[in-house]
């Protein structure tokens, strides 16, 4: 899967919020924290950067996907 270059930051965390179960609790400069609990307690800090760099895209997908038990080219492409 080639993940988008062009993915900002606040695109991610709506896209987060909106489809996989995961809430804003609290803003740390650049940094929006998300939590969920759904299947098991999780927290994410994703940078309100745009666009977010590759690495950054890559290791935050590969955590969702592992705590959500899904693949990450499904994290960006909800049904």
């Amino acid at each position: 899967m080639k993940l988008p270059r062009d993915l900002s930051g606040g695109e991610l965390i709506k896209l987060l919020c909106k489809y996989h179960g995961y809430q804003k609790v609290n803003q740390e400069g650049s940094h929006i924290i998300l939590e969920t609990a759904d299947p098991r307690h999780h927290r994410l800090a994703v940078p309100n950067h745009d666009p977010l760099r590759i690495g950054t895209l890559n290791a935050i997908l590969r955590a969702v996907a592992e705590v959500k038990g899904l693949a990450k080219e499904d994290i960006l492409n909800p049904q």
